[in-house]
């Protein structure tokens, strides 16, 4: 138990009885359907933004990588968090929401498991971010990747 302010206590699942670093054991946990929405900001400059939407960016088509690289990332999570369990997943859905000075993204994550699937969720919207950054670089400078977070996660009983 780790001491919390106000004198509250919590347990920290990934740590063993001595203290060391440890994967947690979902053996017998049910499996159960899971979702976990995940989103990510990256500031561009207005130019920048133009050139995205006209797919004058030199290396590519910005988004349409960004969106393979998300989710080719949201299925290398467990190789890249080392406590993470590698889970089967069924759905990985990225979304791009093009503003005037940025992109807005969010990743749907889905699997039927017994741990659940924010990590990847997550994974999928930095990985994103840093590719719409890397395609990005060459034409500005100024890209901000903010706003890291989860969303929402859900699971439900499986129905027969």
């Amino acid at each position: 138990m780790v001491p919390m302010s106000e004198g509250v206590e919590i347990g920290l699942t990934h740590l063993d009885a001595a203290g060391s670093a440890s994967m947690v054991d979902v053996s017998g946990k049910p499996p159960l359907k899971r979702e976990a929405t995940a989103e990510a900001v990256i500031t561009l400059a207005e130019q920048t933004v133009a050139l995205i939407r006209q797919n004058q960016i030199k290396k590519g088509d910005v988004l349409a990588v960004a969106r393979i690289a998300g989710i080719q990332a949201a299925k290398q999570t467990q190789h890249l968090i080392p406590l993470c369990h590698q889970i089967p997943l069924s759905q990985v859905r990225l979304e791009f929401e093009v503003h005037a000075t940025g992109v807005r993204i969010t990743a749907t994550a889905g699997t039927v498991a017994q741990t659940g699937v924010e990590m990847e969720a997550l994974t999928a919207v930095s990985i994103a971010a840093l590719t719409i950054y890397d395609m990005c670089k060459a034409v500005d400078k100024s890209m901000c990747i903010s706003g890291i977070r989860l969303l929402s996660k859900t699971k439900s009983e499986l129905l027969s």
